[in-house]
């Protein structure tokens, strides 16, 4: 049986390492984030939809594995002219609710890619601006289940109420997803809700700054130094303890230590100065030669020996 569901909306996604990672096992040559342009899709959900029919949680879990690797085109027209972009991950989302079914609502998200080229750049405007954003499915199962009967086979009419019932036909053991579409009009009830690009974003600066080059290479630049001042810190850090345990035998130094995590430079510093002040107390340091007024007689002729 050959389904074609018609869910949700395309929302806006942050290109990262990992997502480079998955990308360049299905490119032939190895692409950049530069090079890409990456964005997230509800391909569908488990909720009854306007042709009276749902997906089950088994189904939508066995479709998450189907997509990767599968084509976005325009219209379900199989055609090469109209391959787009592709899925590289998907996930398995939970949301909050019961479906018409009394299932909890989840829904299918893929992650697809596409090149940033001079064809793709009017179709990435309108993702963008979300003039596209609908998409639908093209996907086949092993069975249709209705809901009043349990049968795959009925005289049972989709819609319809039976004794408070309401009949439905939930698609279940998908055997193959074929590709993802987009389309103007979706079947299901959630299409064309689409979500602020920032909240598909992880919130970090190098998911921020995903789209620009300049500002990652400046990004990079700053982590370098700013890993450079955490290896200062961390050696004026162990110097203080060492001199700390000198001067004070009785110190608990793991205590201690853990109070130094607290204290930036300026505090290392100076705790560090008053602990060598402190040192040079008790232990005054004695010159190599000492003067001959200084010496024993029994001293003096091995005085200048070093």
């Amino acid at each position: 049986m050959d389904v074609k569901k018609q869910p949700g909306c395309v929302m806006g996604h942050q290109v990262s390492r990992e997502d480079m990672d998955l990308i360049n096992r299905l490119a032939k040559t190895a692409l950049t984030p530069e090079q890409v342009y990456t964005f997230a899709v509800r391909l569908c959900d488990n909720e009854v939809d306007r042709d009276w029919e749902r997906f089950d949680t088994s189904a939508l879990t066995a479709l998450s594995r189907l997509f990767i690797g599968k084509s976005g085109i325009f219209d379900h027209n199989w055609s090469a002219e109209g391959q787009t972009a592709r899925i590289y991950r998907t996930e398995l989302c939970r949301e909050n609710g019961f479906t018409a079914a009394g299932e909890p609502c989840c829904y299918l998200k893929g992650y697809a890619y596409m090149l940033r080229s001079e064809k793709n750049s009017d179709l990435i405007q309108e993702i963008e601006g979300g003039i596209k954003k609908e998409v639908s499915i093209g996907c086949s199962v092993s069975r249709s289940v209705c809901s009043i009967c349990g049968q795959t086979s009925c005289s049972h009419q989709r819609g319809q109420t039976y004794d408070g019932k309401l009949c439905y036909f939930t698609l279940q053991e998908p055997t193959d997803a074929y590709e993802w579409s987009f389309v103007a009009v979706p079947a299901q009830r959630k299409a064309g809700v689409i979500k602020a690009f920032a909240q598909e974003a992880d919130g970090s600066l190098r998911g921020l700054l995903a789209h620009s080059p300049a500002g990652l290479k400046q990004l990079e630049v700053l982590e370098k130094e700013a890993g450079m001042g955490r290896a200062y810190l961390a050696s004026l850090r162990k110097e203080l303890v060492r001199l700390a345990g000198l001067a004070d035998e009785s110190l608990d130094l793991g205590i201690f230590a853990g109070i130094t995590e607290k204290l930036d430079e300026p505090e290392l510093l100076e705790l560090s100065r008053s602990c060598r002040s402190r040192l040079d107390t008790i232990y005054p340091p004695a010159p190599q030669l000492r003067s001959k007024a200084a010496l024993s007689p029994a001293e003096d002729d091995g005085a200048f020996l070093i």
